[in-house]
């Protein structure tokens, strides 16, 4: 078995949860109960609903029995990052919150690595000829560009957050990638980003990233609308 009894259990019961089966403020089931359902000691129980806990699933009350939390607002980045994990294809609207996210972080860490340690941001894109124009490929190259661009910044924040999303990113990348105007506009981002970083224009450089974040974001949203602008 590759997966811990507590984790497999832990995983059916956050099923549970999104298809609410069990109610947000709702009581789990016991210990006992839920030991005799799966199953298993109250250990491998026990062991289970403390990582429920720690990804900000339920919140145990002395005394009674533990809830589901609004784990939405009073989760933490385990939580989304499972509820992706659990999901068979990437929902449209995450990639969307993802691209949004990567409008507010990215720019900052790449000025910040353009800053720091020019030479070595440089190095990174010694295999952009090597890019094969396939989603995999894309995929592949974008996320260890951006997470070795985000170790190069000081602030380790980043790179954690990246880190987090690892396996998902990945994932959310294929669905991006799998459109072809997707791969063009990222070539000529890489492109002018490079030029950019070479010249050691920081400031430029940001810009190049905000905006290239931002018509990311207007592409996916656009293919989300059946190739129709929001504003139409």
């Amino acid at each position: 078995m590759n997966k811990r009894s507590s984790e497999m259990i832990g995983q059916q019961i956050i099923q549970s949860i999104l298809q609410g089966k069990i109610e947000i403020h709702e009581s789990i089931p016991s210990e006992r109960d839920l030991s005799s359902i799966y199953n298993v000691g109250r250990p491998t129980i026990r062991e289970a609903l403390q990582r429920l806990e720690r990804d900000g699933w339920i919140v145990f009350h002395k005394g009674m029995p533990a809830t589901v939390n609004e784990y939405w607002k009073q989760g933490n980045l385990m939580t989304i990052v499972t509820i992706l994990q659990l999901q068979d294809e990437i929902p449209d609207e995450f990639i969307v919150y993802m691209l949004e996210l990567r409008v507010s972080l990215t720019p900052t860490y790449i000025k910040d690595a353009v800053k720091h340690n020019r030479v070595k941001l440089i190095s990174l894109f010694s295999s952009l000829d090597e890019l094969k124009d396939e989603p995999a490929s894309y995929a592949l190259f974008d996320y260890h560009l951006q997470q070795d661009m985000a170790q190069l910044s000081p602030n380790p924040i980043y790179c954690l957050i990246l880190n987090s999303f690892k396996d998902v990113y990945y994932r959310m990348a294929l669905q991006y990638f799998d459109d072809s105007s997707s791969r063009s506009l990222s070539k000529q981002y890489y492109v002018a980003l490079l030029e950019s970083i070479l010249i050691g224009d920081i400031e430029g450089t940001e810009k190049i990233t905000q905006s290239m974040m931002e018509d990311s974001l207007n592409l996916w949203e656009k293919k989300m609308n059946g190739g129709k602008n929001n504003e139409e």
